[in-house]
């Protein structure tokens, strides 16, 4: 679906392997032939349609360690969010706010430390049920 999706608004879908660690380094490839790329990760939310808490919670801990967490390559515009809440305890897509991380230059900082949902509702984007696309495009400024 997400490929096809790409296709229909004119993105080239680049051929990776079948791991997020080939995904990652298709990234890293042609990193600097666009300005703009779409990762989908899909194992938050498998956990969540499998009522699986302990691999929910592992998850994003094992995405930093792929190096796809944006602190590597250093791009004008990170976003990082969900398009919909995967409670475990629901093991099924949920109605609740989604945290969503947005970094740029131009962004600013508050005093979160952490990505969880308490916490993100803290921040300076406070709760929304998915992240602004308006805000997300004023901080892609270049």
């Amino acid at each position: 679906m997400y490929r096809g999706l790409a296709k229909l608004v004119g993105m080239d879908v680049l051929k990776t392997g079948g791991t997020f660690e080939s995904e990652v380094a298709t990234l890293g490839e042609h990193w600097d032939a666009y300005d703009f790329f779409f990762v989908h990760y899909k194992d938050t939310d498998k956990a969540g349609e499998d009522g699986d808490f302990d691999a929910k919670v592992a998850a994003p801990r094992a995405l930093r360690r792929t190096g796809a967490d944006g602190t590597r390559a250093r791009p004008d515009v990170l976003v990082v969010s969900g398009d919909h809440a995967t409670p475990s305890i629901l093991a099924g897509h949920g109605w609740q706010p989604v945290p969503a991380l947005l970094w740029s230059r131009y962004c600013g900082a508050d005093p979160v430390t952490a990505f969880t949902e308490r916490a993100c509702a803290a921040g300076t984007l406070g709760r929304s049920r998915a992240p602004s696309h308006a805000l997300v495009m004023a901080n892609a400024r270049d």
